[in-house]
């Protein structure tokens, strides 16, 4: 045979040769030699394994050297380490304790770290020669590789349940002692010294809050030198990542989302989102260097010097984005209604988004939260409109696009023109900005013109092509997104129905109830109102409520020069007179009036025809606004009162008791609606009835009844003077006129 040549040119027959480096590069243990008296291979130095393989190179088997290695390697690793390897694991079932549990952990991989130790030594002599040349290594790979990949392949290739549970239990609490030892990362750093001590002070009497141990049996630094060991030998071994990967990413997984909710849930205020970088950066990317680089600090070792390193800080920093991100989507309703306080919550989630790529998830969290918390019977048409509109603020901030606005807002648009009063309740928003709706009013001012689906202009459109920004991929494609970014918060409430004329005719109508409601001839504040929508609608669509306004300064001068010739009487009239074209329709109700009042009018009618030469008035006696002085025995009232409640009282003037029957067939008024009508002075103690459908005059104030405040029936006063949608069926009246009577000496 070829080994039992000499080889005399180096001293060493081929089989001496041979003996020696096999005695070398392996354990004497895992060749069955140690019984043998050829000593162990740490007898051999370097220089002695080079004049071995220079023999063997002579006989061409250098070859043979690394693939025989490998090979006992591998019987080693099957045969007698994984063995001995698990049989300590096994173990497990006995230890009670979580410190022996970790000692056994740590003497698994001490004594895999002795039995491994001749063969890493020995690969550096193989890489050495493979280097110089010595040997060829064959196949692709290095032979470090291949020897962390057989370690891998025969330890590893599957792991026991118990093992999992160890290694997490193992890095869970070297992660606990290392936050002990930095209540920073523990608490954040917006909790001052004093709360973190109030934190855990009942907790820390007794235990050490690192190893969870009475302080008196702390194990702290046994188990932060054993965490250093078994670091060691799994770096060592190339296995850190494969051992330890899945326990690591669950423990910081966890920290991130506790810390994130501690420090930033329910806070909208402040930013937090470079606050949280640099936690992740200086607490958690630290604790993973001493994990993985074996160092305390990164700035030993520079992200590009780590690539282990660096894939984990990508990692966190996306799931540190995306956690915060998940926190502030199930939070942006309340968010959104919180605008513009949490401008900075909003922003920190725009960040988030352009990482993360959960656009998605937020459309249907919160098209879901609307649904839930706003699309339904319980919240009124006011709130509705007021969240839509910080709906519109807030996620034009988020979304400059205003994409996410008109997917998740569509629902809202949708349920807003199932309720009746939604028009109403914009236009009241615009014009009546005393009463919470400065947003609307604000906007009001600003002027710009309102453009619907005659307005829209092309992308191409620009000016600069640089300014030019895509759609995101979930935009509707048959709208133009500069049409789109450019719709302020009035266009986008008008276009809800996509017509102004439905808007303006709603104005007209509130315009006429608040002039005829208040009977006010001061109309700045409409003046104002009505020049700012004339900017928003064009002065011919507000042509109508101009032609309003004018008639009520007509009215003004018309009354002041008709009573310049009055003389003193005890019943004062002033008229609105109305062009009645263009005004809307008015209700229509039947009232007979006391014969003193339709004197007075025929009166004032008479010198309006007069003054207006060809032209008369043709009076509503139902509507308008009386001022009474009315006096008992033993008190005066002054009241202000719709007509008819007027003429029920001026009737008890010619007798004092009067039944239901009696009034309504001097006032032509149903009897079903006299009696609610009657109720107001039972309120104010003037009328009783006794008995039933009879009312008598309460002279003299009952001593048992309560004092109360004079106020105008609360169901008269939300009345509209307008006509509803039958009445408009009606022919409208030219002319038409509102009176307001004055003063009555005596009602008995």
């Amino acid at each position: 045979m070829a080994l039992l040549e000499t080889s005399r040119s180096c001293g060493l027959s081929l089989s001496a040769a041979w003996s020696r480096l096999s005695a070398g590069l392996v354990p004497l243990s895992a060749l069955g030699l140690e019984a043998s008296g050829l000593g162990s291979g740490s007898d051999f130095v370097e220089d002695d394994l080079h004049v071995a393989l220079e023999t063997l190179r002579q006989h061409g088997l250098q070859s043979v050297a690394m693939e025989w290695f490998m090979e006992v390697l591998q019987v080693d690793l099957q045969k007698n380490i994984a063995a001995e390897f698990w049989d300590f694991l096994t173990q497990r079932e006995n230890m009670v304790t979580e410190q022996q549990r970790s000692k056994l952990l740590y003497d698994a991989f001490y004594m895999l770290d002795q039995r491994l130790a001749p063969y890493l030594c020995s690969l550096k002599y193989l890489e050495t020669w493979i280097e110089a040349g010595l040997i060829i290594s064959v196949g692709p790979g290095t032979l470090r590789d291949k020897v962390y990949t057989m370690v891998k392949a025969v330890l590893f290739f599957s792991t026991v349940q118990p093992f999992q549970e160890i290694i997490h239990e193992f890095y869970t609490r070297a992660f606990s002692i290392y936050v002990h030892q930095d209540k920073t990362l523990r608490n954040g750093d917006s909790m001052n010294e004093e709360e973190d001590e109030n934190a855990v002070d009942d907790i820390e009497l007794l235990n050490c809050a690192g190893c969870n141990a009475a302080k008196e049996q702390c194990w702290c630094t046994t188990a932060v030198e054993q965490f250093a060991k078994v670091n060691h030998v799994l770096h060592s071994l190339n296995l850190l990542e494969r051992i330890s990967a899945s326990a690591i990413t669950t423990i910081l997984h966890k920290m991130i989302e506790e810390h994130v909710g501690r420090l930033c849930r329910g806070e909208y205020e402040n930013s937090f989102l470079t606050q949280l970088e640099e936690w992740l950066e200086s607490k958690v990317i630290c604790w993973l260097s001493m994990v993985f680089l074996q160092k305390t600090s990164t700035k030993l070792s520079s992200p590009q010097t780590s690539s282990t390193l660096q894939r984990w800080r990508i990692h966190l920093q996306f799931f540190l984005y995306q956690v915060y991100a998940n926190m502030r989507i199930e939070e942006l309703f309340s968010i959104i209604r919180d605008f513009p306080e949490s401008k900075a919550a909003l922003q920190d989630l725009k960040v988030c988004l352009e990482r993360t790529n959960q656009r998605q998830q937020l459309l249907s969290s919160l098209k879901a939260a609307l649904e839930t918390r706003l699309l339904h019977p319980g919240v009124n048409t006011a709130d509705v409109i007021t969240l839509y509109i910080s709906a519109i603020k807030a996620l034009r901030e988020l979304d400059p696009s205003m994409v996410i606005l008109e997917v998740v807002c569509e629902p809202v648009r949708k349920y807003l023109r199932t309720r009746d009063d939604t028009v109403r309740q914009i236009v009241a928003g615009l014009t009546d900005d005393s009463e919470g709706s400065s947003d609307l009013a604000n906007e009001l001012s600003k002027a710009d013109p309102i453009t619907l689906e005659h307005g829209h202009d092309s992308d191409d459109d620009m000016s600069d092509p640089d300014d030019w920004v895509p759609d995101p991929v979930d935009a509707d494609p048959g709208k133009f997104g500069s049409k789109r970014r450019s719709s302020d918060i009035i266009t986008l409430l008008v276009s809800i129905y996509g017509s102004k004329e439905l808007f303006i005719n709603e104005y007209r109508t509130l315009l006429a109830d608040r002039i005829l409601h208040h009977f006010s001839y001061v109309t700045c504040r409409e003046i104002r109102n009505l020049e700012l929508l004339k900017l928003r609608f064009g002065e011919a669509q507000m042509h109508f409520c101009e032609v309003m306004l004018k008639d009520v300064a007509d009215s003004r001068r018309i009354n002041s020069h008709i009573h310049e010739e009055d003389q003193e009487t005890p019943l004062h009239l002033n008229a609105m007179i109305l062009s009645g074209e263009f005004w809307p329709p008015l209700k229509e109700e039947k009232l007979e009036l006391p014969t003193e009042v339709k004197e007075a009018m025929d009166a004032y009618t008479k010198k309006y025809e007069k003054l207006k030469a060809m032209r008369s008035l043709n009076w509503k006696p139902h509507l308008g606004n009386v001022d009474l002085e009315i006096e008992l025995a033993d008190r005066t009232l002054s009241v202000s009162v719709s007509p008819v409640h007027a003429a029920i009282i001026m009737h008890f003037q010619q007798k004092s008791t009067c039944t239901l029957d009696e009034l309504s067939d001097a006032l032509k008024v149903p009897v079903v609606a006299l009696r609610r009508k009657i109720a107001l002075w039972q309120q104010q103690g003037v009328l009783k009835e006794d008995p039933t459908d009879t009312f008598t005059v309460i002279e003299e104030e009952q001593k048992d009844q309560q004092e109360k405040m004079v106020l105008i029936d609360s169901d008269e006063e939300g009345d509209s003077a307008m006509a509803s949608q039958a009445d408009q069926k009606e022919e409208e009246l030219q002319v038409q006129l509102f009176y307001c009577f004055g003063r009555i000496s005596r009602v008995c």
